[in-house]
């Protein structure tokens, strides 16, 4: 979906200009209640970007994304195919805490994706890796079904992208980790497919 792309800046771009607009924002209600801005974590020049649908009350305490109990599920994650936080970019497609952790209005989405495209166009990676159904319908197509397309791969503004549950579902439901054990095996394949 190209939505997002009446917010992209007009000129050149830096990680000092992004964080110093998106910490001044207040296009929705969520600014207004949010203890910290949930911004985005990682290495800023990663193959791999993961992004999520919103930060929980542990990332709006702290200000960082997945640290909470689902964040700890990610680096297990990450862990099984060798990989950790500072070789990954992690980010969400709204910064600041849906009330009572509940999935972002499409409003909400809209006011902030911008913000997402321009991490996205300053980290330029390969692969996009979005968690759960909200990022992947808000990026692969509307009506994306998470049970039966996650682990696939498709094209998202020229990068190869696939979507996977996100860890809070798999805390919720331990039956779906051995399909994700897999999407992430795809995962790593992928990677190791952008050295050969």
């Amino acid at each position: 979906m190209d939505f997002f792309k009446e917010n992209a800046p007009a000129g050149p771009d830096s990680w000092e200009k992004l964080l110093a607009d998106c910490g001044g924002c207040m296009k929705c209600e969520l600014g207004r209640t949010r203890h910290n801005l949930v911004f985005g974590v990682g290495s800023r020049t990663a193959d791999v970007m993961f992004i999520g649908e919103g930060p929980g009350e542990q990332e709006d305490l702290k200000g960082e994304p997945f640290v909470g109990p689902a964040g700890k599920l990610l680096d297990v994650m990450l862990e099984l195919i060798g990989l950790d936080r500072t070789q990954v970019y992690i980010a969400n497609i709204v910064k600041c805490r849906p009330p009572r952790n509940r999935d972002p209005l499409p409003d909400e989405q809209a006011a902030c994706i911008g913000w997402l495209e321009r991490q996205i166009d300053l980290v330029q990676p390969k692969i996009l890796v979005f968690l759960g159904r909200i990022a992947a319908m808000a990026f692969i197509k509307p009506d994306f079904r998470i049970t039966k397309e996650h682990g696939q791969w498709f094209d998202v503004q020229g990068r190869r992208a696939m979507a996977m549950y996100h860890p809070s579902a798999l805390l919720r439901d331990p039956s779906k980790r051995p399909e994700t054990f897999v999407d992430m095996k795809t995962l790593r394949q992928e990677i190791d497919s952008l050295y050969d």
